[in-house]
């Protein structure tokens, strides 16, 4: 019955890289930011946190189901979940940052449409692939395995391709804002994100 293990441990590896993604957002280093500024970081913060934690949490639950011995039907469960809450996350994040409007910097109003359509985009990957792992045949042991290898592979595509816009969001005077807020604070300080 070992079977699905060794993949499912390459889906979770893959996955923590995507995690790590959200936690990007809090900044690290701090300084003195116009009030405008940081109030525009405290909003989104406060909204990231608790998404962040949900893919923490998403993360966790794939983590702990690749160490047990698990059944396909059991894997299967359990990724469709995290993958469906995700993709909630990343909307949520996407909305907040919309919400939140353009971060008073130069360029600041293209820097928030490109990381909101990315956030949409990694949301809308997250739920195409919570899609194909509904679909995987759980019967058959083997076709599971390599439909699960197929989902770790783009998983490591999201994960790695994920961050540039909010790379480009946080640069400067926005990360430095981020970085002072207690919400950031306590999303970037989790533990998968200093494994990364």
């Amino acid at each position: 019955m070992e079977g699905t293990n060794p993949v499912n441990k390459k889906l979770a590896a893959a996955l923590s890289g995507g995690a790590v993604l959200v936690l990007a957002l809090a900044g690290c280093s701090s300084d003195d930011n116009s009030d405008k500024l940081n109030s525009w970081a405290k909003e989104v913060c406060d909204a990231v946190q608790p998404q962040a934690k949900k893919i923490e949490a998403a993360n966790a639950a794939i983590q702990k189901e690749t160490s047990d011995n698990s059944t396909p039907e059991d894997v299967q469960k359990t990724d469709a979940q995290a993958f469906q809450d995700m993709s909630e996350a990343y909307k949520a994040i996407g909305a907040a940052v919309t919400k939140a409007g353009a971060p008073d910097v130069d360029n600041g109003e293209t820097k928030q449409k490109n990381a909101v359509k990315e956030l949409n985009s990694i949301s809308a990957s997250y739920a195409s692939l919570q899609q194909q792992v509904e679909k995987l045949d759980t019967k058959d042991q083997a076709k599971f395995a390599d439909g699960l290898k197929d989902i770790a592979a783009q998983l490591d595509k999201l994960s790695t391709s994920g961050s540039d816009a909010l790379k480009t969001l946080e640069e400067g005077d926005v990360g430095k804002a981020m970085a002072k807020q207690e919400s950031c604070k306590s999303a970037s300080a989790s533990p998968s994100a200093a494994n990364g």
